[in-house]
């Protein structure tokens, strides 16, 4: 088989060296040409390119057999709610567009986002996304729509990822905030942190693809019922000795469980 996977962060990088151990042929992209030599470690063949240039990602899309986005926008544009307008619009959005334009099987990477804080005791795929007006859940929106549109489209909907070796964990995560932002964040201290090791987050993309699945699916580990922003990081600001974090809530993720019975009931096991 032959693969395209767009954006290769942790989960796409992770998802490429899964593939290509198999023996299959994969395509990774980056925008940076001066990340191509650690993409060529995992990926047959690498392409520097931005997923919104329709004519570049045509030709790295040509004979594949799905084309898979694990794109993410910059950290450094995340944090600020003007600046993720532009950002959210072009990364995910624009993409998403482009790679639904240029071939029936695309497979997104979705967010917790789209679902807002939600309602009601437990939120499957079912649940209605979110009015919020944040370029978050506008882009990612946006992104699914266009996808799902495409012949066989699918969405794999995922919160926090963690767990990568070059990843920041969650105290350099706190620490990050207090130097560069002051302290604020712009997260909900309601929101449950619903978190999916990287190496999950590949297998279920993974998953949906092997197995031909289209639609939406919920991959957020649902054993128990997690902590909420506010208690978890305020545990860490009490190690760490700093002061609790500012929650701007600007953007919303669910505050009730949500649940991956859909995806377990295909036959997917979260191993981490």
């Amino acid at each position: 088989m032959r693969y395209l996977v767009v954006g290769c962060g942790n989960v796409g990088m992770e998802l490429a060296r899964r593939w290509t151990a198999r023996g299959h042929a994969v395509t990774g992209t980056t925008t940076s040409a001066g990340r191509a030599g650690e993409l060529e470690e995992v990926c047959s063949d690498v392409a520097v390119l931005r997923g919104s240039d329709e004519a570049a990602l045509a030709e790295a899309a040509r004979g594949a057999d799905a084309v898979v986005l694990t794109v993410s926008p910059r950290l450094s544009r995340s944090f600020d709610a003007a600046q993720r307008v532009a950002e959210y619009a072009d990364t995910l959005a624009g993409t998403a567009r482009t790679a639904a334009a240029v071939h029936p099987r695309v497979v997104f990477t979705g967010s917790a986002s789209v679902y807002g804080a939600g309602d009601g005791t437990t939120i499957d795929e079912t649940a209605p996304t979110t009015a919020d007006e944040d370029a978050s859940p506008r882009a990612f929106i946006a992104a699914e729509q266009a996808v799902l549109a495409s012949p066989r489209g699918a969405v794999v909907r995922i919160p926090d990822v963690y767990g990568h070796p070059r990843d920041i964990d969650y105290p350099a995560r706190v620490r990050f905030a207090h130097e560069h932002l002051g302290g604020s964040v712009p997260f909900a201290a309601d929101a449950l942190l619903y978190r999916i090791d990287y190496r999950d987050a590949a297998a279920a993309l993974d998953f949906v693809v092997s197995e031909g699945l289209t639609g939406v699916y919920n991959a957020f580990p649902d054993a128990e019922v997690p902590p909420t922003n506010a208690e978890a990081f305020g545990e860490i600001c009490k190690a760490e000795g700093l002061p609790e974090l500012t929650f701007r809530a600007e953007i919303r993720t669910p505050v009730v469980p949500v649940t991956s019975a859909k995806l377990r009931a295909a036959g997917f096991v979260f191993a981490h």
